[in-house]
């Protein structure tokens, strides 16, 4: 998780700071329980009885229990890599005989040489899973990437938040490095786009949130290469087009340091921000248990929404309407309603048993939420008593993204993992997860580029120290 003074070896924990008292509209609650029953608790009794050891009791219980989830991640980790090959094994036979084999399918050869961060790409096919395949990294930040967003309008760029206290501004196409924000005293822990204007909004461990301008020129795509020429000049030409830069960072790029607006009323890491549709507020999410909404214009705090019980963990806004959902170390996650401009209410929502670490609208009428529980769950905005859809993983989820376009829901998880589902809980695709196709460490976060009608995801990782790369996929 961020940390405050953008470290990633730091508490992940914020310390409590008093509750700043602000004048606030009244909110009408209303709690909402899911049907499903939580998993009943165990005990593990004295497994250890009678063996010699220094260590107390409990302690040797928790080491029992760790070592039970290793096992069973492997078992699992184990069982599957039996089903790939097989899979492997009998799309090769099939295609045998017209000539044809799966590229990558040999896990002993290399498929694709990259740097930074990945991109790579998947089709789905009727009645079988989609395709993954590696494009492109993107290599620049020198600390830990936590966030990512894909602008809406031209010029369609990425922009990645890190907790090296900056945000970057990328060309898609060439992986060139366009701009770099630094006006953060902490570690940058959200970035999201304006939905009409070239502004970005950033969310920091500084208790701000900035409203930026960037101005950017995309880079000139180079003509493809000559097939005539030396294979040495085309190697050399293959190399620019990826847009490598030095391991240290980006060099010589734009820097942009001053704000147009800071929002500063949090007491705590500002882990979140978004635009409200029209682009005329913004929601930050905060460790201080707030979530705050303000006026872009006048950076005029308009309401303290409080009641999370924990830190927050996201926030996030309906498309097309005035939706705000929070989720929070509490368990529960909350739908704020600013529809009706003499009403504000909010629901809370009890459908996880651990911290919910994002939840998400997509552009119909569901909230799709994940959770430390190792669960991600699908809802009706309608009927939101249960969900309609339940996914069990073996990992906890991170910051999940949805695609518009084709309704897919990309999971980034705790073990290196990122799996597209579909919304009613099927199993679409795994990202490659080997060190030459796939991320090293958990993966924190996902996001969508959908220009036109093409489907791209992006994903990041983290290390020990948060990882410094980017990956990016394509239907």
């Amino acid at each position: 998780m961020p940390v405050e003074g953008g470290s990633s070896s730091g508490s992940a924990s914020a310390a409590r700071h008093p509750k700043q008292k602000r004048k606030a509209h009244s909110l009408s609650i209303r709690r909402t329980n899911s049907i499903e029953d939580r998993p009943p608790g165990f005990q593990r009794g004295e497994m250890l009885e009678g063996q010699d050891s220094k260590l107390p009791p409990s302690l040797r219980n928790n080491l029992l229990d760790l070592f039970g989830q290793i096992e069973r991640e492997f078992e699992t980790l184990y069982i599957e890599n039996l089903e790939l090959r097989r899979e492997i094994d009998s799309m090769n036979e099939r295609l045998t005989g017209d000539g044809q084999t799966i590229e990558g399918g040999d896990p002993s050869k290399g498929a694709m040489k990259t740097k930074g961060t990945i991109v790579s790409s998947f089709k789905t096919t009727a009645g079988s899973r989609a395709v993954c395949q590696l494009l492109k990294e993107y290599v620049g930040h020198r600390d830990g990437i936590w966030d990512l967003g894909v602008t809406r309008n031209p010029p369609v760029v990425l922009g990645t938040a890190s907790a090296d206290h900056s945000a970057l501004l990328w060309s898609i196409e060439t992986g060139k490095c366009l701009l770099r924000y630094a006006g953060h005293a902490g570690s940058v822990n959200s970035i999201k786009f304006h939905p009409t204007e070239q502004m970005a909004l950033t969310a920091s461990g500084d208790q701000t949130a900035h409203i930026w301008r960037y101005m950017v020129q995309l880079p000139v795509l180079p003509p493809p290469p000559d097939v005539s020429a030396p294979c040495d000049d085309d190697q050399d030409s293959s190399d620019r087009e990826e847009g490598e830069v030095d391991a240290e960072g980006p060099c010589e790029v734009p820097t942009v340091r001053v704000a147009t607006a800071t929002l500063k009323s949090h007491q705590g890491v500002v882990i979140a921000a978004d635009w409200l549709v029209g682009g005329r507020q913004v929601v930050t999410a905060s460790w201080d248990r707030a979530a705050n909404l303000y006026e872009v214009e006048t950076s005029e705090l308009v309401h303290a929404l409080t009641g999370h019980d924990q830190e927050l963990t996201h926030c996030c806004t309906h498309p097309t309407q005035r939706l705000v959902v929070t989720s929070s170390r509490d368990t529960t996650f909350r739908l704020w309603d600013f529809r009706d401009p003499s009403i504000h209410s909010v629901n809370v929502f009890q459908g996880h048993t651990d911290t919910v670490t994002s939840a998400v609208f997509t552009v119909g009428d569901n909230v799709v939420s994940g959770s430390d529980d190792r669960t991600v769950k699908v809802w009706d905005l309608k009927n939101m008593r249960s969900p309609i859809a339940t996914i069990r993983t073996d990992s906890a989820v991170n910051r999940i993204s949805v695609s518009a376009n084709q309704r897919i829901i990309a999971l980034p998880h705790d073990n290196r993992q990122v799996r597209l589902f579909d919304m009613s809980g099927v199993r679409l695709a795994r990202l490659p997860r080997s060190n030459r196709m796939g991320h090293r460490r958990m993966v924190c976060c996902t996001a969508w580029n959908e220009e036109n009608q093409s489907c791209n995801l992006f994903t990041l990782h983290l290390k020990k120290v948060p990882d410094k790369n980017v990956q990016l996929l394509a239907e």
